[in-house]
């Protein structure tokens, strides 16, 4: 059975276009056709002049629905997450897991393993971000977890067997061919907390790292004689770099900065979302420490931040709103980046035939009206 989205506005080759239908078989995207095309036996669903987008896909889910997922690694735990991120346009997303334990990594890997094969909507993934980190950037991770990587931390990283596995390292607390190993092995690299000068950073890249984790946040600065990790990340085309647009992160001009040197594709958006993001809680437990949800922003007893309240369709709005950058650009940091990233943009991250249909409505306020995950719908 063919489904006829019709009466919105379709994005695809950088613009917002009237008139056209896009039909959806099954789990993929059959054709875009002029609005008259649309089969007789086709059903309709009216976007009512929403905006469809490619599904949003966020690489750096920590938790939502009052659910953290280092406290409840399992099936269970994903589902919760990403349902909750769902009603805010996420269609694809890495549940991550803050520095931890070794045998913690191990069942939130098995837990993502036991997701995708179970079908949770959504799940392309992990994101494992430390405890292979510096301490002196740790921020709100704690000192006594974060380790050097080893044998033991190796074969862990490697362990997933299904979907993809993103770790945030700090390259000047490993080496290039540790590194060269995770990459050989099938693992992003990102580097990430880290204190690396700029060449330990270009060694990094020359040895696979292809990422950034959240771009100035918690890493070393671009200055006039040491460019640093910042440096390094802003420069390198290889780097694609998350970038948390929150409004409480990072200046918005600072990330102006960011836009006027990396073009979107190499700019992705992430929330780095934490239990509040779909639920009314204003504080949660994390690792023992009490944070606090206020002003939409989340922080520990000593001021530091921890993580953020911030969900995909609210991190588009500011990019149009706070960046002023056009809705293509920041839908191609929500959807494209983040695909190209993993390695899935032959098949995620656009409006085209033959890709899968996930696909998100969005109302002139920026406000999720539908989405589409392999072509089931959810929402108005």
């Amino acid at each position: 059975m063919i489904t006829a989205l019709v009466n919105g506005r379709v994005l695809r080759a950088g613009a917002l276009r009237d008139g056209e239908a896009v039909l959806l078989d099954g789990e993929r995207i059959a054709a875009i056709v002029p609005a008259g095309d649309v089969p007789a036996d086709a059903v309709r669903h009216d976007l009512d002049g929403a905006m469809l987008l490619p599904g949003f896909i966020d690489t750096q889910v920590n938790g939502g629905g009052g659910v953290l997922f280092n406290d409840t690694p399992s099936v269970e735990g994903i589902a919760a997450i990403g349902a909750a991120h769902r009603r805010y346009g996420t269609t694809g997303f890495l549940p991550t897991l803050i520095s931890d334990d070794l045998d913690v990594i191990r069942h939130a890997v098995a837990a993502v393993d036991a997701a995708i094969e179970a079908g949770v909507p959504g799940v392309l993934g992990i994101h494992i971000e430390g405890p292979f980190l510096n301490v002196e950037r740790r921020g709100i991770h704690r000192a006594d977890k974060i380790r050097t990587l080893d044998d033991e931390g190796l074969t862990v990283l490697t362990s997933l067997q299904r979907g993809r596995t993103l770790v945030t390292l700090a390259p000047e607390r490993t080496t290039p061919a540790t590194i060269r190993r995770l990459v050989d092995a099938g693992v992003i690299v990102a580097a990430g907390h880290s204190n690396a000068t700029y060449e330990q950073a270009i060694a990094a890249v020359e040895a696979g790292a292809t990422g950034i984790t959240h771009l100035f946040n918690a890493m070393s600065p671009l200055t006039s004689r040491a460019p640093g990790l910042t440096g390094a990340a802003l420069e390198r085309p290889e780097l694609i770099c998350g970038i948390i647009v929150d409004g409480h992160h990072v200046s918005p001009t600072t990330l102006g900065i960011a836009l006027r040197c990396k073009p979107p594709e190499q700019l992705m958006l992430v929330t780095d979302a934490m239990p509040s993001v779909g639920s009314d809680a204003d504080h949660f437990v994390l690792q023992d420490r009490h944070i606090t949800v206020r002003d939409g922003i989340c922080r520990d007893a000593d001021g530091t931040i921890a993580g953020s309240h911030l969900d995909m369709a609210a991190a588009v709005a500011n990019t149009v709103k706070l960046l002023g950058a056009p809705i293509a650009a920041a839908a191609r940091m929500a959807a494209y980046a983040p695909a190209a990233f993993l390695g899935l943009h032959d098949s995620l991250g656009e409006i085209a035939p033959g890709f899968r249909a996930d696909l998100v409505a969005l109302n002139a306020d920026f406000a999720v009206t539908g989405s589409w995950i392999g072509g089931v719908h959810e929402g108005a």
